[in-house]
């Protein structure tokens, strides 16, 4: 690239102001142009890819393009007081966040500083905003469940610690809901909640944190939020930024954390506006060739943790972190590989002992926003084929009162099963597959024909279903009523109930069981299974306090 006579003034001014003075042009700069967020700058010879850099009047940028006589830059902050002629320092040091506890509980920007008039956080702990994916051999399954107390994603589409899985819909048909409806789940679990706002209005973010606020939901949150008022550079760092601050918990503390890209498709346009500023050849619809990576090393960055064994003599102290031989595992070792470790060392007593930091997770619920309904976009495609599973909202069911509007037919978990509690998976193992031929079968009994008693009962069943799968916001179910109410709706007790009551007779349901069967309720908790016993006595439960219910 050639520069012009006009752009290269203050630096040719320069250049004849310190001509006695030997000036290092590879650690700092000038800025040639700037506007809209982004700055090309001279010199800086010596920068690196994605490097942090100093501003003149504070300002902090990062590296973006290394080009043969000039480097782009994107400016995060105030890009209003970055003025051509300012000089920018590096400062050889990759971009990044506070982290640790002090932050929960707060309302940050994508550089950690707070938005919530609470006063500085002081923490000791940062970490880089881009940190390498964890490879295969330092991961273990998926397959403890994540419950987000929504019944139709629980019982059908089951999210795992440690999985991706994509909320995709048009706008306003309730994928922010799911999100937050699952942060107040985790209230009395053990997981650390991030939810990042991407180009929301700020209304909107204010809003969500007051409902969280309202149900003791920000005490083990953290809010970072990059307003639509915010630069596209700001909107582009934001969703690393948050990850970075989950994945704190996860590697320092070995604890599960779930982080929520709300959403993802305003961190692609923020990401297009920068690339065609600094003028990187645009591809399909307009978007960089690597906007495809742009998603890809985030949500790569979601996984379960293996736990790090190692082997230790009896009697080593307790903080022992190698082995005596001087190895670690990293990773999950086979038993088979800790035996012949074990016999590699000789006789004498030895115990494989876990770090205490290993095996926490990372689970990632990216949100796509599509137009339309068109789920074969660019970005839609592409975050579906990084995600382990999609749950897609759909407009029609929104409006026609089915709420949350899970179209089951097309949502998917990849993970299923396996992240699943068995007694959820006795009770719904078929749910979804019913539900899809429900809908095929309501659209043919729409011709008006004759229908047959089989028939009959199967639209009958399903209308069932699909009312008690309906959900308010803010109010997620315990798994153990989940099992009880998908219990219940599977094995029939629903099928004559008037549809207008199906809510009234769950809720009492529940109470009844609550107060007068806890111990049931319990049993299920602890077992996690239905029993052939315990299965019979819940029936008899639900047909006594139905027969009651009848009468009132």
């Amino acid at each position: 690239m050639k520069f012009r006579v006009d752009e290269i003034s203050s630096v040719l001014q320069q250049e004849i102001e310190n001509y006695q003075t030997e000036i290092d042009v590879a650690e700092v700069g000038t800025v040639l142009e700037v506007g809209d967020g982004v700055a090309r700058l001279y010199g800086l010879k010596n920068a690196m890819a994605l490097e942090m850099l100093e501003f003149e009047n504070g300002a902090i940028g990062q590296v973006f393009n290394l080009e043969e006589n000039s480097v782009g830059a994107v400016i995060l902050g105030d890009f209003l007081g970055v003025k051509e002629g300012d000089t920018v320092k590096r400062t050889g040091q990759l971009l990044s966040v506070p982290c640790g506890e002090a932050m929960l509980g707060r309302v940050v920007d994508p550089l950690g500083q707070p938005l919530d008039g609470k006063g500085a956080i002081e923490t000791p702990h940062r970490r880089p905003l881009e940190s390498r994916a964890r490879t295969i051999a330092e991961r273990q399954p998926v397959n403890q469940p994540l419950q987000t107390g929504i019944k139709a994603i629980d019982s059908m589409i089951p999210i795992g610690r440690g999985q991706r899985e994509l909320i995709i819909g048009d706008r306003k048909t309730g994928k922010t809901a799911i999100c937050i409806d699952t942060i107040i789940n985790q209230k009395n679990s053990d997981v650390i909640c991030v939810y990042v706002a991407i180009g929301q209005k700020e209304s909107t973010v204010a809003s969500v944190v007051e409902s969280l606020r309202e149900r003791g939901a920000m005490d083990y949150t953290i809010v970072v939020d990059s307003s639509s008022s915010n630069p596209a550079p700001l909107q582009y760092i934001a969703p690393y930024s948050g990850c970075a601050m989950a994945e704190f918990f996860m590697y320092e503390q070995g604890r599960h954390t779930l982080v929520i890209y709300d959403d993802l498709t305003k961190q692609a346009t923020a990401y297009r506006q920068l690339s065609l500023l600094l003028r990187r050849p645009p591809g399909r619809e307009a978007y960089p060739g690597d906007v495809f990576y742009l998603h890809s090393r985030l949500l790569e960055r979601a996984c379960k943790v293996a736990e790090s064994r190692f082997i230790v003599k009896k009697g080593a102290p307790a903080d022992a972190t190698e082995g005596v031989n001087g190895k670690r595992y990293v990773g999950v070792p086979g038993l088979h590989e800790v035996q012949e470790e074990v016999k590699e060392l000789g006789e004498g007593d030895h115990e494989v002992r876990v770090d205490p930091k290993s095996g926490g997770s990372l689970t990632a619920l990216p949100v796509i926003e599509t137009l339309e309904g068109e789920v074969a976009a660019y970005i839609p495609t592409n975050v579906i084929s990084i995600t382990d599973g999609q749950i897609y909202l759909e407009p029609d069911l929104f409006f026609a009162g089915v709420r949350p509007a899970v179209n089951v037919g097309i949502s998917v978990s990849r993970v299923g099963g396996n992240a699943q509690v068995k007694a959820m998976k006795q009770v719904a193992g078929t749910l979804r597959l019913d539900l899809a031929a429900f809908r095929e079968l309501e659209a043919f009994a729409q011709l008006g024909t004759d229908l047959d008693a089989a028939t009959q009962r199967q639209l009958d069943r399903g209308q069932a279903m699909v009312e008690l799968l309906k959900q308010g916001q803010y109010v997620p179910f315990d798994v153990v009523d989940q099992i009880i109410s998908i219990f219940c709706g599977t094995k029939g007790y629903l099928d004559d109930v008037p549809r207008s009551r199906i809510d009234e007779f769950e809720r009492r349901l529940l109470e009844h069981i609550q107060d007068e069967f806890a111990g049931v309720r319990e049993e299920l908790r602890t077992t996690g299974k239905l029993s052939e016993e315990l299965s019979k006595k819940l029936g008899e439960i639900i047909a006594g306090f139905k027969e009651r219910f009848g009468q009132g």
